[in-house]
């Protein structure tokens, strides 16, 4: 079975390389984050015509995530039990459903701006909320996963210069501590294996040549409880994806099972 996360930066900008991924690759599920349309804008028809079943979470606005599956979608929930609230809105950031063998969650946490942002203390209570609702299924005995953008990177070495983040989002204390309690509810760090770098990185910036120089950050992540991990025969960044003409800034990360 292989399972993938990937940050799309517009579900609609990315379409024609997504269904041509989808189709390259062979993947069963595919974890979406930051869609950027509505549900009712989704292209649930075009990625029925290959095969893909497709649940929603989304507004329109600068988040939405997703799951898109040939090997079925049930049990779907969206959002998370005490959900918090940013600006009075809950934002749509997460969604999960059982494919098959696996129960997954595809999550797109808050970026925090700033350390001394009000969105910085919304992610930080975003982890909370979401330690709470995966922490019966993690410590399940079905395999089981939470994929997405994390907006963390989990060390020092998963940022390509850690000096120019001091003081920044993304890998303050507090932040490396909230992924550290969510691994503590039973999931591992499923890390990609290296290919052609030594750190596989998964966002890279637009601007300054960041892609082609390899400054980036790995964090898209996929947290797995001890039966995921133990089915894992593979995973790695698909780098390819970022290259090009109309890429996402994230690249997907697939994880192959044997269940």
């Amino acid at each position: 079975m292989r399972i993938a996360t990937w940050n799309v930066n517009s579900i609609t900008a990315r379409l024609p390389r997504l269904l041509a991924w989808l189709e390259s690759t062979g993947t069963d599920v595919l974890c979406v984050q930051e869609t950027k349309t509505t549900a009712e804008g989704f292209p649930a028809a075009e990625l029925s015509e290959l095969g893909y079943e497709s649940a929603v979470h989304a507004t329109g606005r600068w988040n939405g995530v997703a799951l898109i599956s040939r090997v079925g979608l049930e049990d779907v929930v969206k959002g998370l039990p005490g959900d918090p609230a940013y600006d009075g809105v809950e934002e749509p950031r997460a969604i999960s459903a059982t494919c098959g063998p696996v129960r997954l969650w595809s999550v797109y946490v808050p970026n925090g701006r700033e350390v001394d942002h009000a969105h910085y203390a919304y992610k930080l209570q975003w982890f909370e909320a979401l330690k709470a609702a995966v922490a019966g299924d993690a410590k399940g005995s079905r395999p089981f996963a939470v994929l997405g953008d994390y907006n963390v990177a989990p060390t020092d070495d998963d940022v390509w210069d850690p000096s120019l983040f001091v003081g920044a989002t993304h890998v303050t204390p507090a932040e490396r501590a909230a992924l550290a309690d969510l691994r503590g509810t039973g999931l591992s760090d499923i890390v990609p294996r290296p290919l052609k770098y030594d750190h596989p990185y998964t966002y890279w910036d637009y601007r300054q040549l960041c892609f082609p120089k390899n400054k980036g950050m790995r964090i898209d992540l996929v947290y797995g409880n001890e039966p995921f991990a133990k089915a894992v025969t593979d995973s790695y960044v698909d780098r390819e994806e970022r290259k090009g003409k109309g890429a996402s800034d994230h690249a997907p990360v697939v994880v192959d099972l044997e269940l």
